[in-house]
């Protein structure tokens, strides 16, 4: 039986004629070894950066109220009044920052505030300077618009942890810079910038009319006293260019609703609100109306959530201390691990490697930037016996 050639088989590659920013976006790492273990049995799953527990019911109900309610048209493309009042008594209860539902809209989802931020600030050919190994959304949004992310590599101490060299940063800004990201905590690091590096970005910023955008969405997950990470909120002036993305993932385990916010000051409202409509045209009623439960009634579940990641935490830390094999410093916020195997050079293989051969899935240090080559992450944010478990597996491993 003879079998016809398909009609486009010699035609033009669709590639040829796309942008070259969006065909130069690399596949992400982390979805590599999700896709390549998600389906293994008994595997432990602590590559992407979300805890185990599901949305709370009583979150989840006010969306369902909402729906019988018939909230199913278009709505305030800032967010509906009700949700952007309690993000700004929120913030006010936390921060103490003025309490002024103005300087907030509501976004479908913490990447999507990160990209508003960057269209409000970048222009194709422009430089964003991004601390790194980083969290690699950002970097690849920036390129999506034509722009340059540029990678200031993090100083590294097994004492002290991460942290950001001031001098460093300040030498990459070029005349074609116009923001710095900063994400404190971070993700992957857990690196925290104190309330003095805050002021020394800062002072940058304003030396070289900078934008700052300010990724403090583990705020709350911070361990050491206090219970807050450090913000900009403590060190900033008013009229500062500074925007602050948040997100509901995290805090009140809504990763999948795609909910967050951007903070901004009030006279840039109308253009964030114009950024909103031409690409979301808001976000849907009822994902807001549980968004103003969490906010109202799910601060036990926010301890709770860091309750248990703190004991993730010590526990990982515990594990990989009886090893001579791994580099690490215990992170002070956030909720993951980053840490280095003597002897592995490759994680994205190592990766791969540990899926079959220890159960346990990890994200590669590759998948964060220049810095995170050596590395692996693991998400800490889960019950004690499954993260006792996968530590258990992982020193077991390396003992071989």
């Amino acid at each position: 039986m003879t079998v016809s050639a398909s009609p486009f088989s010699s035609a033009p590659s669709l590639l040829d004629h796309i942008r070259p920013q969006a065909l130069a976006l690399p596949e992400s790492g982390i979805v590599e070894v999700m896709n390549y273990g998600r389906r293994r049995e008994g595997l432990i799953p602590l590559w992407a950066g979300e805890g185990d527990l599901p949305t709370p019911s009583f979150i989840s109900e006010a969306a369902t109220r909402s729906l019988a309610a018939g909230e199913t048209f278009y709505t305030w493309q800032r967010g509906i009044p009700e949700l952007r009042a309690a993000i700004a008594r929120y913030m006010s209860s936390v921060y103490g920052v003025p309490e002024d539902l103005e300087r907030y809209h509501v976004t479908g989802s913490g990447m999507q505030a990160i990209q508003i931020a960057l269209a409000l600030t970048l222009s194709a050919g422009e430089e964003i300077l991004i601390p790194s190994p980083s969290w690699p959304n950002a970097a690849a949004a920036a390129e999506v618009i034509g722009a340059r992310p540029v990678a200031v590599p993090l100083s590294f101490d097994p004492a002290r942890g991460f942290w950001l060299d001031l001098d460093r940063l300040e030498s990459a800004v070029t005349p074609r810079t116009r923001c710095i990201f900063i994400n404190s905590p971070a993700n992957p690091t857990g690196f925290v910038a104190p309330a003095e590096t805050l002021r020394g970005v800062l002072d940058i910023a304003r030396r070289h009319g900078l934008w700052i955008i300010a990724d403090e969405i583990y705020g709350r997950f911070y361990f050491e006293e206090g219970g807050l990470a450090p913000s900009f909120h403590e060190v900033m002036d008013p009229e500062d260019r500074i925007l602050f993305v948040q997100t509901f993932s995290k805090n009140w385990a809504m990763t999948g609703w795609r909910l967050g916010w951007i903070e901004a000051h009030p006279s840039l409202g109308q253009v964030l609100e114009n950024l909103i409509q031409y690409s979301t045209s808001g976000v849907a009623a009822f994902m807001q109306r549980a968004g103003v439960t969490a906010l109202e009634r799910g601060d036990s579940f926010v301890t709770h959530q860091i309750e248990r990641a703190r004991r993730g935490r010590d526990i990982v830390a515990a594990g990989l201390s009886t090893s001579n094999r791994v580099r690490f410093a215990t992170p002070p916020g956030a909720f993951y691990m980053f840490f280095a195997i003597e002897g592995e050079s490759d994680t994205r293989q190592l990766a791969l490697r540990l899926v079959d051969e220890a159960g346990i899935g990890l994200a590669p240090g590759t998948a964060f930037g220049p810095g995170g080559e050596a590395y692996l992450r693991m998400c800490f944010a889960r019950g004690e016996a499954q993260i006792t478990e996968a530590t258990e597996r992982l020193v077991s491993w390396l003992k071989k």
